[in-house]
């Protein structure tokens, strides 16, 4: 098996040398009927500390494919593997590579989520230069791969990232990545962690038309957060959900999202969703079908949140898909 995974890595790898320019030119619109459903990986896994502990293997990508999702959306903790002067770990940026050209292979959309969005909320003088030292290195780097490359500028914009900082950056960060990509699509949210009441607040370029606009939906947190130890809210448990008058919300919720996008003629990506392992498993099922086939009826495509760690998709102790969750994701496959 390591035999096997080496000669696929040296076969991405060298893919990665002889890759052409994209293409053709694909709209957003064009491109999130291809996003389709996807899922969250990688965020938290040793992998990008040391590939000898990873829990996600290459052929997880195969197996992603083969359970009918069709986009992984990669979170990268990219500040922890750049150096002083802000470039970007040769290793790291390799093992990115391997990731990227898998997936690829595998026909699915791969986004690139700068995903460091505690450090900018929290200092973001000192996350300015990096999160565009980033783009600057990963734009050029990423120039002529596939149309299926998407880019994210940033996971989740919070605290000292209020809608007029956060408008300037992204039309910063816009600029360098349209110095070597002027038509690869780039997905962008709202602060206050990409929540759907800030979408008025977003001030997108009008001119770029390259844009998908990205919302998360965990509301209500009282249900989808119980008993995580990060909510301030966390502590109480045994919340359900599923009731018409919950469902309706969502419902509401989800209209004024795609109020917005038609009025702004932008598609959108829901980049996370989902309910915590220790909700019950009837309402996690019931929520999570429910927020999957409402963006799906509004024409959007959806990235889960997670493969796994917590609100898992797919359980690393068992080797197997947690069933009833990735059956309410993608029914009948």
């Amino acid at each position: 098996m390591v035999r096997i995974a080496y000669t696929l890595i040296a076969w991405i790898t060298l893919a990665l040398a002889t890759a052409g320019p994209a293409t053709a030119q694909v709209t957003p619109q064009a491109q999130v009927k291809m996003m389709g459903r996807g899922v969250n990986i990688l965020g938290y896994d040793p992998i990008w500390r040391d590939p000898a502990q990873a829990r996600f293997r290459l052929e997880h990508l195969a197996r992603i494919k083969k359970a009918g999702f069709d986009t992984v959306r990669v979170n990268l903790h990219a500040f922890e593997h750049m150096d002083a002067k802000n470039r970007i770990e040769p290793a790291w940026l390799a093992l990115l590579d391997r990731v990227v050209f898998a997936a690829l292979a595998q026909k699915l959309t791969i986004i690139l989520d700068e995903h460091n969005f505690s450090t900018c909320g929290e200092k973001a003088d000192a996350c300015k230069p990096r999160l565009m030292a980033f783009w600057r290195q990963i734009s050029r780097h990423y120039k002529d791969a596939d149309d299926g490359v998407v880019f994210e500028i940033l996971n989740e914009p919070n605290g000292q990232l209020s809608a007029a900082v956060w408008n300037r950056w992204l039309v910063e960060a816009l600029a360098i990545i349209r110095q070597t990509n002027p038509t690869r699509n780039v997905v962008i949210g709202p602060v206050f962690w990409n929540n759907i009441d800030y979408l008025n607040a977003l001030d997108l370029p009008k001119a770029d038309r390259h844009i998908i606009a990205t919302v998360h939906y965990y509301l209500p947190m009282e249900f989808t957060h119980q008993g995580a130890p990060w909510f301030s809210g966390g502590s109480r448990t045994g919340v359900t959900w599923g009731t018409p008058a919950e469902r309706s919300s969502m419902k509401k919720d989800f209209a004024l999202v795609q109020r917005w996008a038609k009025a702004h003629d932008r598609p959108i990506l829901l980049g996370e969703f989902g309910a915590y392992d220790k909700s019950d498993m009837a309402s996690r099922v019931a929520y999570t079908a429910a927020a999957a086939r409402e963006a799906e009826a509004l024409g959007w495509a959806w990235t889960y949140w997670q493969f796994d760690g917590d609100f898992i998709v797919f359980d690393m102790k068992t080797d197997n898909w947690v069933k009833p969750i990735h059956d309410a994701l993608v029914p009948g496959n």
